[in-house]
């Protein structure tokens, strides 16, 4: 027998938006409305409320507005500066300068990352341009054809929620999650399939060592072991490393301090003596002191010190070039296999070396590594490791959600006093905007976790920083807020404890309330608008630009404040960001479909915002390929998350089994998570790297 995959359970007498839905864990007997019901236990907070078509509008026009006066303050800083653009170059004339800025030209200038970053973005544009046209040519006018809702100023009457249960259109809604879900994987194969990522050839050739007794110095024993053991290799060089965090950090000192000299040694010559000022806060509080010439000399004998010691830092790891690329993957498949219980290949000096126990992959690109960390490693790297996440997880299993902070704020009065006002500005576009905020915020808790946790290249740090801050994010902007939960701390709670929801006041009636998704049409309209212009205006760079100038010690400092201002793109952050978005809105993409439209003007603009910083603000950075093609698996969570979105939906509707479909649906999310996730996730070890498998030769 086959049924209507929303069939429900009877209606209560409640009020008029009851909606034939809602009855879940309600008793026969209750005569107030699910609705009702929801705001009044909302009452004492300023982020669920029934407004006129969710606010929406008013938040659009509040965004539009502001994205708007954004624009302005980019193009000019003045009345002149505004009439030279107008007359010469045109208003948001830079934007001009995007279309007819070709890859190839992106490609020279910043690398062939950004190139791979930005037509992962095109792909996205188109994904959700087809998605978007879909939800709203077929699913709107299905949503929009019930009759369960009849104001039309009812944000409800656009969900699935006006759709009454019985209504075969409803089929519809299921057929396209999985079309969605089709086309997402077309559109990701063909993206992988155009990646382009040529290594080089010397990197190819060379193999990093890991795990080698500090007291071996002699690169000839190195050398013995290989001929012995593998005598179709030929190796050309060998390369050991050393601790030099410390150096590295007195050079770059003393190029400051001989630049300072420098400076002010011209500037003596055009202007006579001088006096340099050297206190902290130097431009508010004036302390004059001469010394730059005793500075560089000071940090050139520690750097030359230090340089001579370097010898007696060894770190155990070595890099070692042979003459072909087929030596390395012959040496990289043997240890490879090392780990099933077989030791590698052995020569007459195994036992000195230690080689069984050496770590053996393909070298990373050396822009790729971070020296000043290859001293982090073995059991120091794995407790700082440890520690940090530990600290990281206990932070956000309690913080994890904006709605939270917006809850204690309310405990304080800090918005009680402008309740009254029942204000869209108050009850939509404050929480929104606090959800954007604190959405940006928590990702960079959890990049400098992984930055403190001393990878040992840029790409596994960018690596393990996207997919933190991607599931942070599904959590805290999707999963969450659509439970009705604030936290994980409330999340694990729910999910393990039976008598939770007979104790607590957590009514699932209200998950699915009908405009409760407007939170996140404006939550999308927000990040769209606001959230990418002020990416365009890098608030917090200059923020910690004009911080260190005002903290420099002199004008030499400053120069060389306002010359290294430039930062690597964080390619890691910006990927989950864009995740977080896609996933948002094609989560909702079929229960609310009028969100598709502002997703869709999110990766657009998006796509300019980065386009244009990457080529004009940002250094270029070098990663390795395993990054962009995690960043795939991350785009497979959205339509899955929709799938089980609709299915959470209908158990709503079921009114049978609700508790086990609900908690099945809630361990059946986190396990699709962690396995798409985990599927690509670096791992954490900075010894392990992923190696191409090629069949040993019959020689061997």
């Amino acid at each position: 027998l086959v049924s209507s995959p929303f069939s429900h359970s009877p209606q209560s007498p409640g009020g008029p938006v009851e909606l034939n839905v809602l009855g879940f864990l309600d008793s026969p007997g209750e005569e107030n409305s699910t609705a009702e019901r929801c705001y009044r236990s909302h009452s004492r907070s300023s982020v669920l409320q029934g407004l006129p078509f969710g606010g929406v509008p008013t938040v659009l026009v509040i965004n539009v507005t502001c994205i708007h006066m954004s624009f302005i303050i980019f193009n000019n800083q003045s009345i002149a500066c505004f009439m030279i653009l107008l007359c010469f170059q045109g208003f948001c004339s830079w934007l001009l300068s995007l279309y007819h800025m070709k890859d190839e030209e992106i490609r020279s200038k910043c690398g062939i990352d950004a190139v791979t970053y930005l037509s992962f973005q095109r792909h996205i544009i188109s994904l959700m341009t087809v998605v978007c046209l879909l939800s709203l040519a077929v699913i709107l006018p299905v949503n929009f054809s019930g009759n369960l809702l009849d104001s039309p100023e009812n944000f409800g009457r656009t969900t699935l929620a006006n759709v009454n249960a019985k209504d075969n259109l409803l089929w519809l809604h299921c057929i396209f999650a999985l079309v969605y879900f089709i086309i997402t994987l077309l559109c990701m194969a063909h993206h992988s399939i155009r990646l382009e990522y040529r290594e080089d050839e010397k990197v190819a050739r060379t193999l990093m060592i890991t795990s080698i007794p500090r007291e071996i110095s002699d690169p000839g024993l190195i050398t013995k072991h290989f001929h012995e053991a593998y005598p179709s290799c030929t190796v050309t060089d060998i390369r050991f490393c050393f601790d030099v965090r410390k150096l590295m950090m007195l050079d770059l000192e003393r190029r400051k301090a001989m630049k300072g000299r420098l400076y002010f040694a011209s500037k003596a010559q055009k202007e006579g003596k001088i006096m340099i000022k050297t206190h902290p806060c130097a431009q508010i509080f004036c302390c004059d002191i001469c010394g730059f010439e005793k500075l560089e000399e000071k940090r050139t004998d520690e750097f030359n010190a230090e340089k001579n010691r370097i010898a007696m830092k060894r770190l155990g790891i070595a890099f070692v070039t042979f003459r072909d690329e087929r030596m390395t993957a012959v040496i990289v498949k043997d240890y490879s296999c090392a780990y099933c219980r077989r030791r590698p290949q052995q020569s007459s000096i195994t036992t000195v070396l230690q080689s069984h126990k050496w770590g053996v992959s393909y070298a990373p690109a050396p822009s790729d590594i971070i020296w000043e960390n290859l001293s982090v490693c073995g059991s120091r790297w794995w407790l700082r490791c440890v520690l940090l996440n530990i600290l990281l997880f206990l932070l956000l299993f309690f913080l994890t959600t904006p709605a939270i902070i917006v809850n204690t704020m309310d405990k304080f009065n800090v918005t009680r006093p402008v309740e009254s006002l029942r204000s869209p500005v108050i009850t939509q576009f404050f929480p929104t905007l606090l959800l954007w905020a604190f959405s940006v915020l928590l990702p960079f808790i959890v990049y400098y976790s992984a930055f403190f946790e001393s990878h040992w290249t840029r790409s596994g740090e960018n690596q393990v920083t996207m997919h933190k801050c991607f599931l942070l994010l599904v959590f805290m902007v999707i999963i969450l807020p659509s439970l009705g939960l604030s936290s994980l701390d409330l999340f694990f709670t729910w999910l393990f404890d039976v008598n939770f929801l007979d104790e607590k006041d957590v009514k699932f009636q209200c998950v699915f309330l009908p405009d409760n998704g407007a939170f996140f049409v404006n939550y999308v309209i927000t990040s769209s608008l606001i959230g990418t212009s002020m990416e365009l205006l890098r608030i917090p760079a200059l923020t910690v630009y004009a911080l260190r100038l005002c903290f420099a010690k002199s004008q030499a400092e400053r120069i060389h404040v306002k010359r290294s201002q430039a930062y690597e793109f964080q390619f890691g952050l910006e990927y989950a960001w864009t995740m977080c978005i896609v996933a948002v809105s094609m989560t909702y993409s079929i229960t609310c479909p009028i969100i598709m439209p502002f997703g869709l003007l999110y990766v657009i603009l998006k796509h300019m915002v980065d386009r244009y910083n990457i080529y004009y603000a940002y250094v270029p950075t070098k990663l390795n390929q395993r990054i962009h093609r995690a960043a795939i698996s991350q785009v497979i969570v959205a339509p899955i998350l929709c799938m089980f979105w609709l299915l959470f939906f209908s158990v709503l509707r079921l009114g049978i089994l609700s508790l086990l479909f609900l908690r099945g649906y809630s361990f059946s999310t986190c396990y699709v998570l962690c396995k798409v996730q985990g599927d690509t996730t670096v791992v954490l070890s900075p010894y392990r790297h992923k190696v191409q498998c090629i069949p040993l030769p019959s020689s061997l």
